[in-house]
């Protein structure tokens, strides 16, 4: 048995919903050869459906699907297992959307790609563990983006207002949400 089967306790049941067939193919096989009894969503109706029916241990979700928002599928199953681990994933990381995926029961929430390693140490870590530092961290000017993204949104997406709460000149706060996000 390996370490991370004798981590997962007596209910091995996992959740993923993810609309990118590939992808979730790939973490299925990774997650079943680790120990986990995976069933795989491609939808939020789906997912809310296996969620309700048969409440997973563990879940791996996706934030933006097909047919709505991932978030759906986490309230889910928080309403039938309180327990139950989920860890959020998305290819659109930012600080906003991962508040809101943890204000709603997420334990973790990981930035697209993430690897199987990355999500079964999500699943698997324990109040008490601190998890490892990010390979790739976000850049000063990056965490000041989403910071000043998250503001903007609100601020339900007004210059003015937003320029106003953040002390800044309004045409600066222009040319910040014209560009591109950093790095």
């Amino acid at each position: 048995m390996s370490e991370t089967a004798a981590k997962i306790g007596p209910d091995k049941s996992l959740l993923l919903v993810d609309d990118d067939e590939p992808f979730v193919k790939r973490l299925a096989r990774a997650m079943e050869k680790r120990g986990f009894e995976v069933r795989t969503a491609e939808t939020v109706a789906e997912g809310q459906a296996m969620a309700r029916a048969q409440p997973p241990a563990y879940a791996v979700i996706d934030l933006r699907l097909g047919d709505g928002n991932g978030l759906d599928v986490v309230e889910a199953i928080r309403e039938k297992r309180e327990d139950s681990r989920v860890v959020v994933l998305t290819g659109y990381g930012a600080i906003a959307t991962a508040v809101a995926a943890v204000k709603i029961g997420a334990t973790d929430y990981l930035s697209k790609p993430a690897d199987a390693n990355q999500i079964s140490a999500a699943l698997l870590a324990t109040g008490e563990d601190l998890p490892p530092p990010p390979e790739n961290p976000m850049s000063a000017d990056r965490v000041r983006w989403e910071h000043i993204q998250r503001i903007y949104e609100q601020c339900d997406r007004n210059v003015s207002e937003t320029a106003r709460r953040l002390n800044m000149h309004r045409r600066t706060l222009q040319r910040i949400l014209a560009k591109r996000s950093p790095r």
